[in-house]
């Protein structure tokens, strides 16, 4: 059995899990409940923080089964977390699946931006404004899928005619030994740049907007916020911040710092620009009118996210209902594959919201929230953010941020603070799970799921090279939503 325990994950991660779930045991019946409790809050952390080693729905999953086992919570009050954030389910099941529809249109959309812009200081500032312009109406994991994909295409073409598998049109390529060596490493190096700032990107605008985060949902629903309420309830804070993030981008690629600041090899262009070029000319009415069904449904979805017409799941699942009638997809099987990429992480956020009851239950937070709440009020958004953006660093944003604002809720709902400064500590909560996160894969999803990627591997992206590619946004971003939070609340 303990070989295909966990799958393929490292036999210590293993042995570690097991042990895990054999020591609660022995702690729930000798320490107590509220020792046990504290002890899982630990564990799941540390499953989360492993997410590489495996997908914490599996191991995370089997310390919510035992805390439902152990009695720190139940059914019924998991049950009625979920329900309270049905909202934010309904995000990640439709509104997901209906941007994957639109993927066609997202890579055109890149792929014209990568092949015309010249300057590769203009480029990384378009890919950080785009992704972040596209987060803030679509899905983050969406618009990273996106960029892994054109990436990924860019690259395939790139090595089919280095290792001489393709009949491509090779125009300017003399000999293939040019595409070896410094030349490869430096379209490597571009590619990795180009995506880490388009990463960047969609956590500046994710940050923004009601449906840019899954969190970003769970709290507006909290505060009864709809998208245009919600935008200019955070915008003191994420528009300073996401002028600072362009700046830090023009600092990175002028200083050519931090892994950042290569350029694309002209050899490497051509080849691109040929391949754009054919794909262009093979492209048929049939692709065309896709593509105008897609841009059409896109501002059908702005529209209705802005006039809030209806809850944000609705909006999605009538866009996968538009775009697929038009389209003509009306078969099942073709439907599925929509699904696939939000699935795995709805799953995971109903393990959350486990973990979430148990502390609620527990009371586990409520010593901590009365301490912060002691503080004088004019420094309690700012202890708030650091606090969230610590957290965040080392664990999920999305769980960080559901802790923190079912708590700052219960106080808002007991008398203990005013509407006004429940509304200010809900934006430093915001803020502070969103900004400080890039600082690792492990705060940030779309992080996360480009490290396990296809691409990773090919462009040489680690979990090291990304958190020290990542360090100067995260000072940047962070110390500035800080004094964002500090001063303009």
């Amino acid at each position: 059995m303990f070989k295909y325990f966990l799958g393929n994950s490292p036999t210590w991660y293993k042995t570690l899990m097991l042990v895990f779930l054999i020591f609660n045991v022995f702690s729930y019946f000798i320490l107590g409940p509220t020792v046990t409790a504290w002890i899982f809050i630990a564990e799941f952390i540390f499953t989360l923080a492993m997410a590489l080693k495996c997908y914490p729905l599996q191991s995370g999953g089997l310390l919510a089964i035992q805390i439902l086992a152990l009695s720190l919570t139940t059914p019924k009050n998991a049950y009625h977390e979920v329900e309270q954030n049905l909202e934010v389910v309904l995000l990640l099941v439709f509104m997901v699946a209906g941007i994957y529809f639109m993927k066609p249109l997202l890579m055109y959309i890149f792929s014209k931006v990568f092949t015309k812009i010249k300057s590769k200081l203009i480029l990384s500032v378009l890919f950080v404004f785009l992704s972040a312009v596209l987060s803030a109406f679509l899905d983050a994991l969406t618009v990273t899928a996106v960029l892994i994909s054109v990436a990924v295409g860019f690259y395939g073409v790139y090595h089919k005619i280095h290792s001489g598998e393709s009949d491509y049109d090779q125009s300017g390529v003399k000999d293939r030994k040019e595409l070896s060596g410094e030349t490869l490493e430096q379209f490597r190096s571009f590619l990795r740049s180009l995506i880490m700032h388009g990463l960047v990107g969609t956590a500046l605008g994710g940050v923004c907007t009601l449906v840019g985060e899954p969190q970003n949902l769970l709290i507006g629903e909290r505060m009864g916020w709809d998208f245009i309420e919600f935008f200019l309830r955070m915008a003191p804070i994420t528009m300073p911040v996401l002028f600072v993030g362009i700046l830090t981008t023009i600092f990175l690629e002028t200083t050519k710092t931090f892994g950042f600041g290569a350029k694309l090899p002209e050899v490497a262009r051509t080849i691109i620009e040929n391949y754009t070029n054919d794909q262009d000319s093979k492209r048929t009415k049939r692709q065309k009118y896709e593509l105008v069904v897609q841009a059409v449904s896109a501002i059908l979805l702005i529209i209705g996210l802005a006039l809030h017409i209806a809850p944000v799941g609705f909006i999605g699942l009538g866009l996968i209902v538009i775009q697929t009638a038009f389209m003509g997809i009306t078969e099942e099987h073709h439907l599925g594959k929509a699904f696939e990429e939000a699935l795995p992480f709805t799953g995971l956020l109903v393990v959350f919201f486990v973990i979430v009851a148990m502390i609620h239950d527990q009371h586990l937070f409520s010593p901590i929230i009365d301490w912060a709440l002691s503080l004088d009020p004019s420094v309690q958004p700012s202890m708030f953010y650091v606090a969230n953006g610590v957290l965040s660093m080392i664990s999920d944003n999305v769980f960080v941020a559901t802790v923190y604002i079912g708590e700052v809720k219960q106080a808002y709902d007991s008398g203990v603070i005013s509407l006004e400064h429940f509304e200010k500590l809900a934006i430093a909560i915001n803020t502070g799970t969103n900004l400080p996160s890039v600082a690792t894969p492990n705060g940030q999803a779309a992080f996360l799921f480009l490290l396990t990627s296809s691409l990773a591997p090919l462009i040489n992206l680690s979990y090291g090279k990304m958190v020290k590619m990542a360090f100067p946004y995260t000072i940047a971003l962070g110390i500035s939503g800080f004094l964002g939070v500090m001063y303009l609340l």
